[in-house]
């Protein structure tokens, strides 16, 4: 079993279900965690967390027949299996739940949300990362790959240690912002002011006539984390938006570098814990000598796997652990997050296609398919695009991989449309390549570079 199956299990069988405090006694110690690290992680008593743990094994022992204790938890557990009696009661809790909180796919998965599957290791490592002091994470996945979802549980699991939070949109900023650097460091600075509840004072630590990096470093050094009592993670979205900003770019990523190598040295810069997220290869020089990559933890959110999927649709209310529907929508939409998402949804929502899968995947890649819509916002994209439309079709008539112009290939894989390994280029998944070959054999897509 996996330890979202025994979860399941156990809100599934107990009248009252499970409260926070047991799930996540039983996360933890599924990843090794001691009784003191779990009380003092989750702000509870260590007597209370040893007496709630004692009746989860208790339970624990009586459905697998065996002693279960905390040391012998995972490595008992993993190799058990479910019984038929307790798949069905897991598959009944599915349904029930589903039919009451069954959700459409948009936008961040909500921590309450059923529906977030973890991509282990992923998040322990970023939690472990986070607690360092000075750390620096950076994500990077394509559209609708879960980085926002991520997010959400990267701050909460902040909020929960006592730090401060504070995020920034690029995609907020006006383009006024971005024609200069020190206009950009000034909006950026005074936006971080304002998310602290604090009086933006630019001008006390702003030298003209020193560079605006350093005047930004003062401020943050001198005026900022000072102002702060506890550690502050600082998420930094959607930084690819400012990556055809080419100046500001590289000197805002060679800022968060220094600031980072900083916290060796200087204690006042270890209170800053940066994260940032970006969908595409960053294609903007660096005024360093070693990338901003080789240092910090670096996250790829990968698709989700077979059994991922399986999770997702068992959750949905949908036993395929032991059908063909899982490979046949993979074969489909990979392991897509949003794409699969969607699927399950229409699949068990009152409006949908009632389990007919095979239906749902003829017509995927049509008008009358679910995914139109979101198709034909690739398509309109595409056709104000020419040469990015022209370099996809490439993509999609090819037989095997090719290559694309470095630029044009990271700008399809930042939006999802390609997967690229090395310099190799393929489409992301099928659903992709049968729409748009259809649309420019219909109508030619309008690609032709005029």
């Amino acid at each position: 079993m996996t330890i979202d199956e025994i979860v399941l299990l156990l809100k599934a069988s107990q009248a009252t279900g499970l409260t926070t405090l047991q799930e996540i006694i039983l996360r933890s110690s599924w990843v090794g965690k001691t009784y003191t690290n779990i009380a003092c992680e989750a702000h509870y008593d260590e007597e209370r967390v040893k007496k709630i743990a004692a009746n989860l094994w208790q339970l624990l022992s009586t459905f697998c027949k065996e002693p279960i204790n905390q040391s012998n938890f995972r490595q008992a557990l993993e190799n058990h299996h479910l019984s038929k009696a307790h798949q069905q009661l897991v598959k009944e809790f599915n349904k029930a739940a589903t039919a009451i909180s069954l959700e459409f796919p948009s936008g961040a998965v909500s921590l309450n949300s059923r529906f977030y599957i973890p991509r282990p290791p992923i998040e322990e490592l970023a939690y472990a990362e986070m607690a360092k002091p000075g750390s620096l994470i950076c994500i990077k996945a394509p559209k609708k790959m879960g980085k926002s979802s991520l997010i959400l549980r990267l701050l909460a699991y902040a909020n929960n240690q006592g730090f401060r939070t504070v995020t920034l949109d690029f995609q907020q900023a006006d383009k006024a912002v971005f024609t200069s650097l020190e206009q950009f460091l000034r909006w950026f600075c005074t936006n971080f002011s304002q998310e602290l509840q604090l009086e933006p004072k630019l001008n006390d630590y702003w030298n003209e006539d020193m560079d605006s990096k350093v005047s930004c470093s003062i401020y943050f050094q001198q005026y900022l984390l000072p102002a702060l009592e506890t550690p502050l993670v600082l998420v930094l979205n959607k930084v690819d938006s400012i990556f055809e900003y080419q100046e500001i770019a590289g000197e805002l990523l060679a800022l968060v570098r220094s600031w980072h190598e900083q916290a060796k040295e200087v204690e006042i810069w270890q209170k800053l814990r940066l994260v940032l997220v970006y969908s595409t290869e960053i294609l903007v020089p660096i005024k360093l000598n070693q990338s901003l990559f080789d240092i910090g933890l670096l996250i790829k959110l990968p698709p989700f796997t077979k059994e991922q999927v399986q999770d997702l649709a068992l959750r949905h209310g949908l036993d395929w652990r032991n059908s063909k529907n899982v490979d046949n929508l993979m074969a489909m939409v990979g392991g897509y997050p949003y794409l699969v998402r969607l699927a399950l949804y229409h699949l068990v929502g009152k409006g949908g296609l009632e389990g007919d899968l095979e239906q749902l995947l003829q017509q995927a890649p049509t008008e009358t398919g679910i995914y139109y819509e979101y198709l034909r916002q690739y398509l309109l994209a595409l056709q104000d695009e020419p040469e990015l439309g022209n370099a996809f079709y490439e993509v999609i008539k090819a037989t095997s991989y090719i290559k694309l112009e470095p630029a044009l290939a990271y700008k399809l894989q930042s939006i999802g449309l390609i997967n690229l390994e090395g310099d190799r280029s393929t489409p992301a998944c099928e659903l992709y390549r049968l729409y748009f070959r259809q649309q420019r054999s219909l109508v030619d897509l309008h690609f032709k570079v005029e």
